[in-house]
């Protein structure tokens, strides 16, 4: 069975310092020094996840990631991912909205599409008897959890690599609350060594 990587979310407003969600994180430190090389030495592809969350937005009033802006862009080298990238506008990658992504259009409101997220995930990822999902990225608190909740419905084996998952936050003890439950209802979670030594 194989490992596929799965970052969520690892854009600039939440990674930098000066985005509008940025607060000091040690797992960004971790997925770009430690991570990040690893991958690109084993010429392993990480699946990509980020979001357009402009308004409008119904019951969120959170206004960031916006297309076309400095805090919008991933901090994923192009020569570690893959290139079909996912972009979601809600904390569950199902919700997506007519001209997602594109700077020059006005973002329609946000709308379920379960089938075309499970497409991407059968073209990118892989089928749930022969892939074991590994999740990274920000906030375990919130799209991190949505995201294992999505994959774990979906039938697929999924784990969360500890050093490279924060809260939103960034307090680790909130972390370690939050591994132990809700997270372990839908995902394992594991430490680097336990990945690093299966490549």
């Amino acid at each position: 069975m194989k490992i596929k990587i799965v970052s969520i979310d690892f854009q600039k407003d939440f990674t930098a310092e000066g985005g509008i969600c940025y607060k000091t994180r040690p797992s960004v430190e971790f997925i770009k020094n430690t991570l990040i090389p690893f991958l690109v030495e084993k010429n392993l592809k990480i699946a990509e996840i980020i979001s357009d969350y402009r308004q409008p937005r119904p019951g969120d009033r959170g206004n960031c990631c916006r297309p076309g802006e400095w805090g919008y862009e991933s901090e994923i080298p192009e020569s570690a991912k893959e290139k079909d990238v996912w972009i979601k506008c809600m904390n569950s990658p199902i919700w997506i909205r007519d001209n997602i992504g594109d700077p020059t259009k006005q973002p329609g409101l946000p709308y379920q599409d379960p089938k075309k997220f499970s497409e991407w995930i059968e073209k990118v990822i892989g089928k749930p008897e022969d892939t074991e999902v590994v999740l990274i990225g920000l906030t375990l608190d919130c799209c991190v959890l949505c995201t294992a909740q999505e994959f774990n419905f979906r039938g697929y084996k999924v784990k969360i690599l500890k050093e490279a998952v924060d809260t939103y936050s960034g307090e680790q003890s909130d972390k370690e609350s939050l591994c132990k439950t809700p997270v372990e209802n839908w995902a394992d979670v594991l430490n680097w060594s336990e990945i690093k030594d299966k490549r």
